[in-house]
């Protein structure tokens, strides 16, 4: 087991890495003050319940914890208000107090969901992220958590730091291949934004990361978290730094919302979005290599890097406008400088924006 900390003074916290923590939960628990007199509220997805709710819930009844369970539908579209409010409901019919904890099981839809729900219970509670995906590596640490609108991903919610992150790699021997994937994109984008030399690793690496080799992936998920947990300690609600970890979101989180939540994983849009940021990047005078390079390796984990010709440009267009990361008439892009340097730029001109989404479309030549 290999332990980080995100340092954020009284609000740091530990993320466990490692096979089978899960049956250290109830010793892990006590260690970090999560007592039994309180009772817990698990959430989690119908998928991940299958699979996972026992070795979560087994071994904490056994060491005196009282647990209740919600489980919500798989998916994105139980990112909303009104799944909140059943969670809310779950909560209380539970009879969950200040001291209580909400447990996160699954990926990073019942992590922004659940932790949202512990931001704004009694306005706030103690929560724990156990992510059982691979793209979770990136959403479960950081503390954003949030429920979507249907015209803008993400775009109700708070900052609300976990109690600890325990992160059991035997959980993501359930996954499917198309999630797998998906999940990679957020490993590559940490590198590409922080590291050329663990892109180098990954491009290395990628059958043996894609088969789920329990040594790749242990230290693929460990440098992603790294990278995250460095950022986050710097700059913990998005004033400057943080928000290089939105390489390949504007484009990404517009392309979810316009295709509902439904056609693409998170990590199939961000690939494409990723893929976008290397295109402006060319188109503000940087190297071509960063385009051809970043796109490559996208390629090589079979993940998506045009968008949809269905998609309308200008839906597409008009939900990066609804984005958080629209300010002053401008839209603020993470633009690689090179393969794994960033910039924040605030000044990306609509118009070159929307000459980019109709390249990702195939409607004009990369």
């Amino acid at each position: 087991m290999k332990t980080l900390m995100v340092d954020l003074g009284e609000r740091s916290y530990p993320i466990y890495i490692g096979e089978q923590i899960l049956n250290r939960i109830a010793e892990l628990f006590g260690k970090h003050g999560i007592g039994t007199g309180s009772p817990l509220l698990i959430v989690t997805d119908e998928n991940v319940a299958k699979h996972h709710l026992a070795s979560v819930k087994e071994p904490l009844e056994r060491y005196g914890y009282r647990t209740a369970t919600a489980v919500v539908p798989p998916g994105e579209k139980s990112k909303s208000l009104e799944m909140l409010e059943q969670l809310v409901t779950a909560a209380l019919e539970a009879g969950l107090d200040r001291n209580s904890t909400i447990i996160a099981l699954g990926g990073g839809v019942v992590g922004d969901l659940a932790g949202f729900a512990a931001a704004s219970y009694m306005r706030g509670v103690r929560f724990v992220q156990i992510p059982t995906t691979i793209l979770a590596h990136d959403s479960s640490v950081g503390g954003k958590v949030a429920v979507n609108h249907p015209l803008a991903k993400n775009i109700i919610g708070a900052f609300h730091q976990p109690a600890l992150v325990l992160y059991d790699i035997a959980t993501l021997k359930t996954l499917p291949d198309r999630e797998i994937r998906s999940g990679l994109s957020e490993v590559i984008k940490h590198g590409l934004i922080w590291d050329r030399a663990f892109v180098e690793w990954c491009d290395a690496n990628a059958e043996r990361l894609i088969a789920l080799d329990s040594e790749a992936l242990q230290h693929a998920l460990y440098t992603g978290c790294q990278v995250k947990a460095a950022v986050v300690s710097q700059d913990e609600r998005e004033g400057g730094l943080r928000a290089i970890l939105n390489l390949g979101h504007t484009i990404g989180h517009a392309l979810e919302a316009v295709a509902r939540y439904d056609e693409l994983q998170h990590g199939e849009a961000i690939s494409i979005g990723m893929v976008g940021a290397a295109m402006l990047s060319v188109r503000l005078g940087n190297p071509e290599s960063i385009y051809t390079e970043t796109e490559r390796i996208i390629r090589k984990f079979g993940l998506p890097v045009r968008i949809p010709s269905h998609l309308d440009t200008d839906a597409i267009m008009s939900a990066m406008m609804h984005d958080k990361k629209f300010k002053e008439g401008k839209i603020v892009f993470i633009i690689p400088k090179q393969i794994g340097q960033v910039e924040i730029n605030k000044n990306v001109s609509a118009a070159w924006v929307r000459e980019t989404v109709e390249r990702l479309k195939g409607e004009l030549s990369p």
